[in-house]
């Protein structure tokens, strides 16, 4: 079964230095989907550590949940995100939101 619209939660503004969660989630999708979020429709990988580019950035990324935390926030995090929930049949895209450092 194809997703749905997934259901986006994006802070609007948080300062420099606080944790912000971001979250996402759909449930008619089978199997259960994984998420994937965009940064200003760029993909954000949810392996820091190994992509140089986002090697600056403190934030975890759990497919299996759709949950993006951000340890302390920084104004390069600034920027529109939005959510893609994804599984075998299809998937489905949140509207983007503006998240404000």
């Amino acid at each position: 079964v194809k997703p749905m619209t997934p259901r986006c939660t994006v802070p609007k503004a948080v300062p420099v230095g606080k944790t912000a969660s971001l979250h996402c989630h759909e449930n008619e999708g089978y199997p259960k989907s994984t998420y994937s979020w965009y940064r200003n429709s760029e993909p954000l990988s949810p392996d820091t550590k190994s992509n140089a580019k986002f090697h600056n950035s403190s934030y975890t990324l759990n497919p299996a949940t759709g949950t993006l935390v951000f340890h302390a926030v920084h104004k390069g995090d600034t920027g529109r995100y939005s959510c893609i929930a994804t599984n075998d049949a299809g998937f489905a895209k949140c509207e983007e939101q503006e998240m404000e450092v």
